[in-house]
């Protein structure tokens, strides 16, 4: 099922609770971004609520006060999954042009390699299917 789209503040909400899936307090996700501030993260909490990206998992003590835990509903993979369907769904020629700004981005030589990799895995499992 492909999702909505989320803003980067919302990415960066994700992510937090991506690192730590048994679940954060709004408190606890400011802590692990110094650039999140609360009243950013608890609106970005409601809106992925109601996007159906986060569920609140418990009440757990924040210190001294019940506060809620977040835990999300979407998994990184399966939001990465759902936004590449849409760039298939725009063209199919969109792919290439999207690796190939994705490769001139990177720096990081071992992705480059386990990208090699991937490719050759994938071509081996096609001509085995021919």
């Amino acid at each position: 099922m492909i999702k909505k789209a989320l803003s980067p503040r919302q990415l960066e909400v994700m992510e937090a609770l991506w690192n730590l899936p048994n679940g954060m307090t709004a408190s606890a996700i400011v802590e692990s971004n110094d650039e999140l501030q609360i009243n950013t993260v608890q609106a970005s909490l409601r809106s992925l609520i109601k996007k159906k990206y986060v569920k609140v998992g418990e009440i757990v003590y924040s210190g001294t006060v019940l506060a809620r835990s977040y835990v999300p509903l979407v998994s990184r993979e399966e939001y990465l999954e759902s936004r590449c369907q849409v760039l298939t769904q725009i063209s199919s020629s969109s792919i290439p042009m999207l690796m190939v700004s994705f490769i001139n981005e990177q720096k990081d030589e071992e992705m480059l390699d386990e990208m090699e990799k991937m490719i050759a895995q994938r071509r081996k499992e096609i001509e085995k299917g021919k």
